[in-house]
């Protein structure tokens, strides 16, 4: 399986293959010989051992059962296992429906006590109505899952907004301006999404900032990312879910949220971007 080209990952798929070679050299074998007893071309070990390859867990067991340190096996397997889930293609993610995938999310979410999440395509789903969703879950769902169960996702993803209004929690929103003026459907739709951007941009407990067309500015749009706490980012690519938790992955994003956020603006000046673009829409 390959793997993403996430710093992150690449790096725990190096300290991976880092303890497997010393297991192979702890055992007394070389590349050769540790091939000959699994069976395998010399070029895999090479592979597997430089981080290359991802290894598959029976890759693993044979590994640990030529080296004779068996119980290590599921210590590696773990491991592995780690590696795998930090990126995950969309069609393994909603391989049964995007409800399951929506669902998936909501432990996250209730534990997080500060979000910080920038868009530059779309309304953030925890800000999203249920119209706007459905048009976002939609697309989606044409696009690359064969189930339609889209009604039920959108209303896993209504539930999970409980979170904005329980808790003592604090969320920042940053949206780029063509946000505003970017939808999936109807005029109508657009509208009652930035009524509920407006009434939502008016809580106590959130910040929303957009961030304006213009020359000059400061730093350009980049992918779309969720900053949960301190300890997680997701971010959404056009081939699957990155999850990142390598403290300076973490913190390189935050900084990027920082610098996208000294350019955005706030309170008065985002509603009258607002409500311009509802006036555009009639």
């Amino acid at each position: 399986m390959p793997a993403s080209g996430s710093s992150s990952v690449q790096a725990a798929l190096r300290v991976l293959a880092d303890r497997l070679r010393e297991i192979c050299k702890d055992s007394g074998l070389d590349g050769k010989g540790l091939a000959t007893a699994c069976g395998w071309h010399p070029s895999k070990v090479s592979r597997i051992s430089t981080a290359k390859t991802q290894p598959s867990a029976d890759d693993i067991r044979a590994w640990c059962r030529a080296c004779g340190v068996e119980e290590q096996t599921d210590d590696l397997i773990a491991s592995l296992r780690a590696v795998e889930g930090m990126f995950v293609e969309w069609r393994r993610m909603e391989r049964a429906g995007l409800r399951q995938a929506q669902e998936a999310r909501l432990p996250l979410y209730e534990r997080t006590r500060w979000f910080r999440s920038y868009s530059p395509g779309l309304v953030p789903g925890l800000i999203q109505t249920s119209s706007y969703t459905e048009d976002v879950l939609r697309a989606v769902q044409r696009r690359r899952v064969e189930v339609d169960d889209v009604a039920d996702a959108v209303a896993a993803r209504m539930e999970r907004q409980h979170v904005l209004y329980e808790g003592h929690r604090r969320f920042a929103f940053l949206i780029e301006e063509s946000v505003l003026r970017n939808a999936l459907g109807e005029a109508d739709t657009q509208l009652d999404q930035l009524d509920h951007l407006l009434r939502v941009g008016s809580l106590p407990n959130v910040s929303l900032g957009v961030v304006p067309v213009r020359l000059g500015r400061p730093r350009m749009p980049v992918e779309g990312f969720w900053i949960f706490d301190k300890a997680q980012v997701n971010v959404e690519l056009v081939s699957g879910y990155l999850t990142l938790t390598q403290p300076s992955e973490v913190g390189t994003y935050a900084e990027t949220f920082a610098m996208l956020a000294e350019a955005a603006v706030y309170g008065s000046k985002a509603r009258a971007l607002i409500t311009a673009a509802m006036d555009s829409l009639g």
